[in-house]
């Protein structure tokens, strides 16, 4: 990566974010001069979102406030064209477990086949939140289970308020 270009993209879809991502996110922030956590709009392999793009978006700026060097947007178009759309060299993901890598050494190699000159990058979960999943605390929040400490305190309050619990 060149030193002038220091620009890094989290890509998701975050429905809801959790403290997994957001652990990712300023671990990327500490690496990269500029990173865009850019939301999957419309995302193909997961459906219908509980959260629109907005609501998803406002979650994350509220917990990134204090990280000047990211910045939040939606996009409905190939990652990789997103990435080279602003400016960016590098996909930041996290992955949690094997199940992650399978699938995202996928998409590395259909990324790369699109845009070799975009690298992908994964940070490891940090132990404490390597069990985290969006759906696992959507479905902790359905039956009206315990996920403080998954997700921000207003994430919280959203998904009882949603699921009118």
């Amino acid at each position: 990566m060149a030193p002038d270009n220091r620009i890094a993209i989290c890509p998701g879809t975050y429905d809801p974010v959790t403290l997994g991502h957001l652990d990712v996110i300023r671990r990327a922030a500490a690496m990269f001069d500029h990173v865009i956590v850019a939301i999957a709009n419309s995302p193909y392999r997961k459906g219908k979102t509980m959260f629109t793009a907005e609501e998803r978006a406002s979650f994350i700026e509220a917990a990134t406030r204090s990280l000047e060097n990211v910045t939040i947007e939606a996009f409905s178009i190939l990652v990789v064209e997103f990435a080279r759309a602003r400016g960016a060299k590098a996909i930041i993901k996290g992955l949690r477990a094997i199940s992650d890598f399978e699938y995202e050494l996928e998409m590395n190699q259909l990324n790369r086949i699109q845009a070799p000159d975009v690298e992908s990058i994964y940070l490891m979960a940090s132990p404490e939140y390597s069990f985290i999943s969006s759906s696992g605390v959507k479905e902790l929040a359905t039956f009206g289970g315990a996920i403080e400490g998954m997700v921000t305190p207003e994430v919280a309050a959203a998904l009882k308020e949603r699921l009118g619990r």
